[in-house]
C-alpha cells in the first residue's frame, strides 16, 4: 500500500508529514487492492452496516460497503446531513468539532464496521463510535489504509472494545 501514498511534508503545518491517498484513490489497481484488503481484513467476520468517516471514509467505506452487500452510513461533519441529525462533539487541537449521522440510519443492535482512510489520534474514529452507540448501534470493528501508530488511536478505539486493523503504518505524525 506504501507505494501508492504520497507523502507531503509540513501540510498542513510545519511538522506534519501528511499522508495523501489521492494517489492511492486514483491508482485503479492500488484503489482495488486497498478496497479488496480491507474487506479481506473482515472475513467471516458479521456486520449489518458499514460506516465510513467524511470524506475519504466516504469513498472506501461506500466500496467495502457494496463489496459485503451492505447498506452505507455517512459520518458527516455537522451541519451536512439534510435530514434530522444526532452528533457527536470531539476535542480538536484548538477547540471542538461535531460529527453527525442521520436520526434512523442505525437500528437498534446493528454491528457496525467503521472504515476511514487514516487513524491518528483517534478522536474522530472515537467521536464516531460514540455516536453510533447512541443511536443503537456497536462498532465492533474499525478499519483504516493508514495507522499512524505513534499518535495513539489504536490504543483508544482499543479501549472501547473494537478490533483495529490498518493495512499499513507509517512512523511520525
Amino acid at each position: 500500500m506504501k507505494q501508492f501514498i504520497r507523502t507531503i511534508p509540513d501540510y498542513p503545518k510545519p511538522g506534519i508529514m501528511f499522508r495523501d491517498i489521492t494517489t492511492l484513490l486514483g491508482d485503479a489497481k492500488g484503489f482495488r487492492g486497498a478496497v479488496d484488503a480491507l474487506v479481506q481484513l473482515h472475513d467471516g467476520a458479521k456486520f449489518d452496516l458499514v460506516a465510513g468517516i467524511e470524506a475519504r471514509g466516504f469513498i472506501l467505506g461506500g466500496a467495502v460497503a457494496h463489496q459485503l452487500q451492505l447498506g452505507f452510513v455517512p459520518v458527516r461533519k455537522k451541519g451536512k446531513l439534510p435530514w434530522k441529525t444526532i452528533g457527536q462533539e470531539y476535542a480538536l487541537e484548538y477547540g471542538t468539532d461535531t460529527v453527525e449521522i442521520h436520526s434512523d440510519a442505525i437500528r437498534e443492535g446493528d454491528r457496525v464496521l467503521l472504515i476511514d482512510d487514516l487513524i491518528a489520534t483517534g478522536g474522530t474514529a472515537e467521536a464516531a463510535v460514540k455516536l453510533m452507540s447512541r443511536a443503537g448501534g456497536r462498532v465492533t470493528a474499525a478499519s483504516f489504509v493508514i495507522e499512524l501508530p505513534e499518535l495513539g488511536g489504536r490504543k483508544l478505539l482499543e479501549g472501547l472494545g473494537i478490533e483495529v486493523l490498518s493495512l499499513c503504518s507509517f512512523d511520525g505524525h
